[in-house]
């Protein structure tokens, strides 16, 4: 199949052009001159007009959560409800964590993974590897899980008893990254501390959704990711620390790149939209908003929007995580400690930073260098996505820039009962999205299917110092 977008704005990191894109296969096959390719009388099976929209390549979700176990329950997309609910927002790959239980290995995990997800995937992906259980044998699985294609490892300094990590296993795991040239992903927010913030709140009796925020502070994921840094440049492991929520976390980022480190970072749409004052909404409808680390005070975001543009924050990710008020959110009625941790989003990212553009907050370039070629990049996807050039898969999104649409839970794709940006109208839709060239969504209609999606090896991080 030859597929012609003609006459569209093509974006890419370093600016726009008028173009036509052809598309034979799965892949690009030629970037040109308008009417070129009419003019040479080249044969082909299907055309879109672009003329006044943007041609971007596809979005990579960086930071996801399908079918994650969390406190007795798991979050409400599947991999394939959740890649068709991706597809829609025009992101056509996302990267996934497969999640360590302690005392188990890091291969078992990654097959349990390649289970839940293989055959059910409408757009492409790719698994990151969280670590647990630091020991020797799972530092040697690390190996194996970069030669099989995973090459960034999360760890946290957050969830004592669960996913914590103390300072002597990170510092293991990184100086094995740095010897494997794989990546390590942090979760920053000092967990210790947290705890005890945690259990003088419950004693005192304050249990609802807003004491979430107040017992997890910026301070302390300031304070951790500062830690974090230190650790990293004692091993010389590249490091990046994911769903960065507060100012404090992002002057350490901004003074380690400023001293040339390999540090990188990740915000997420929640932090640049949303505030701790969703969290204190009555009726327990604060629960909707309950995600680690928390919404922030709105005081956060404009340093956060700063950070973009001086790429102190490299990457937008969703942190996609839903969890239904209904039967899932409502377990921590009583006690905030018990909500499911998560905000559904992997449907908007592309939309809500386009908010960004229209409001003057970032270009063009930087829309599309955040939400798809630095991913790529970062986690050794490029040039096979994250560009619209001559050989790169055929991820393509036909952007509209003048269509206006508002957020809600009737319309969205993603399996959850409410949306954290419910009522909200932004400017922009995807109008068209194809995914190795298979025409995925268009205008308004679902083509795609389960198992269309392809698992990436990944390579090493192409964007360090």
């Amino acid at each position: 199949m030859r597929t012609l977008i003609r006459g569209g704005t093509v974006l890419s990191s370093t600016g726009a052009v008028t173009a036509d894109v052809l598309v034979d296969g799965e892949t690009i096959a030629a970037v040109t001159a308008p009417g070129m390719l009419a003019g040479q009388n080249v044969e082909v099976d299907t055309e879109f007009d672009a003329t006044g929209k943007y041609v971007m390549p596809g979005g990579i979700d960086a930071h996801t959560h399908m079918e994650m176990p969390f406190g007795g329950t798991f979050s409400a997309d599947t991999f394939e409800t959740g890649t068709r609910a991706a597809a829609w927002g025009g992101t056509t790959t996302i990267i996934d964590f497969a999640v360590q239980p302690k005392g188990s290995s890091l291969l078992s995990t990654l097959d349990n993974w390649h289970e839940k997800a293989d055959g059910d995937c409408a757009v492409d992906y790719g698994f990151h590897m969280i670590v647990s259980d630091v020991n020797d044998a799972t530092l040697k699985e690390m190996e194996s899980c970069v030669a099989a294609g995973v090459s960034s490892f999360k760890m946290f300094m957050a969830y004592p008893g669960v996913f914590y990590s103390t300072d002597g296993e990170i510092l293991r795991a990184m100086n094995k990254a740095a010897d494997i040239g794989g990546t390590i992903a942090m979760h920053a927010e000092n967990g210790i501390a947290i705890d005890e913030l945690v259990a003088r709140a419950l004693a005192e009796g304050r249990s609802e959704p807003y004491q979430h925020g107040v017992t997890r502070p910026p301070e302390l994921e300031g304070e951790a990711t500062s830690r974090a840094i230190t650790l990293a440049k004692v091993t010389g492991s590249p490091l990046y620390i994911v769903h960065l929520s507060a100012a404090q976390a992002l002057s350490a980022v901004a003074e380690a790149r400023d001293e040339g480190q390999n540090v990188f970072a990740e915000t997420c749409p929640q932090y640049l939209y949303l505030s701790i004052e969703d969290l204190g909404k009555p009726d327990f409808e604060g629960a909707k908003y309950v995600a680690s680390p928390p919404l922030r005070e709105k005081h956060h975001q404009p340093d956060l929007w700063r950070g973009l543009r001086t790429n102190d924050l490299s990457v937008v990710s969703t942190d996609h995580c839903p969890f239904c008020f209904k039967d899932q959110k409502e377990l921590g009625r009583g006690d905030f400690t018990k909500i499911p941790n998560g905000i559904p989003g992997v449907e908007h990212r592309i939309d809500l930073l386009h908010q960004g553009v229209v409001a003057g907050e970032i270009s063009l370039a930087r829309w599309v260098e955040a939400c798809s070629t630095t991913p790529a990049l970062m986690f050794g996807l490029y040039p096979r996505k994250g560009v619209i050039a001559p050989g790169a898969d055929a991820d393509i999104v036909v952007y509209d820039p003048a269509a206006e649409q508002t957020i809600s839970a009737e319309t969205h794709h993603m399996n959850v009962d409410y949306s954290a940006y419910e009522g909200m109208t932004v400017t922009g839709r995807c109008e068209t999205v194809l995914s190795r060239g298979s025409v995925v969504v268009d205008r308004g209609t679902y083509h795609g299917r389960a198992g269309h999606g392809r698992f990436l090896e990944r390579d090493l991080c192409q964007y360090l110092n």
